[in-house]
């Protein structure tokens, strides 16, 4: 057994290198925040996958639930980190039309959350002050209404911005956007009189991207993907076709300034040949 003596030594000793830790931490910080802001272009358009807030969850020992709240918080901050560097478009995929089969009590929640978190977004002083646009994108015919007339609230308070572009992807899949473009232009097509031949026979690439639920954003340059799975799982299939890719072992809620900062300085450093 440690004398008294000693155990205080230890104890100071443990509050002194977790200092160090927090000092260099943030001196590495600060030096990545200098070279992204001196290192060249950020995305035009980012796309998150916010993923591993179950896992977040469980590594710490808590209920699932305070798992979604953390991944919520963190999309707070890293859309202020975001409207600090001035990326012009941003879009993170919240619930993808997998995630909705899920144990009914699951959903439950997070349908609660979607109307909270839609409602308090349309309140948000800093959405307003820096116009930020936000629309939630996906298939959501299955929502409660209460959590429909939320993101249409939230829709209609911004829709008349200028600033940001944030995307709400909830209720979404990769598949399922290119079927509802490829039906929305058939349905165009259709009702201009032209058989399903003709359609056919004409059919290009930017009939589709003219009806993707992304229509007037720019395709994302950068997506990044946390929680350490190196799949897309369906985002944004169409538009990604010449995005880089980031993807980050932390799940959603841990991961760090320093990690959104190391990934933009990858994208700096990458050569994009667009296929040529």
């Amino acid at each position: 057994m440690k004398s008294k003596p000693a155990a205080a030594a230890v104890r100071t000793f443990q509050k002194t290198r977790t200092a160090a830790r927090g000092a260099l931490l943030w001196s590495y910080e600060q030096r990545l925040a200098r070279e992204v802001g001196s290192g060249g272009k950020l995305p035009r358009h980012l796309g998150l996958i916010l993923d591993g807030n179950r896992r977040y969850a469980r590594a710490a020992g808590v209920e699932r639930e305070l798992g979604y709240e953390f991944g919520i918080d963190k999309a707070h901050e890293v859309l202020q980190w975001c409207l600090e560097l001035g990326i012009g478009a941003v879009t993170i995929w919240v619930l993808s039309t997998d995630n909705v089969a899920r144990d009914p009590d699951e959903v439950r929640h997070l349908m609660g959350l979607f109307d909270r978190e839609a409602r308090n977004l349309a309140r948000d002083p800093r959405i307003h002050a820096n116009r930020v646009k936000v629309r939630a994108i996906g298939q959501h015919g299955s929502f409660p209404g209460h959590v429909l007339d939320a993101l249409r609230e939230l829709e209609e308070k911004t829709a008349h911005y200028d600033g940001m572009r944030l995307n709400i992807a909830v209720g979404y899949g990769g598949r399922e956007e290119i079927v509802d473009a490829v039906k929305m232009h058939l349905s165009a097509q259709a009702a201009a009189g032209v058989t399903l031949e003709q359609a056919a026979a004409a059919l290009a690439p930017d009939h589709i991207s003219a009806h993707l639920y992304t229509t007037d954003t720019p395709d994302p340059d950068f997506i990044i993907r946390t929680s350490g799975e190196i799949r897309l799982s369906g985002f944004m299939l169409w538009q990604s076709v010449y995005s880089e890719y980031y993807f980050c072992d932390v799940y959603w809620p841990g991961f760090r300034r320093v990690d959104f900062l190391r990934a933009l300085r990858d994208f700096q450093g990458r050569d994009r040949r667009f296929g040529k």
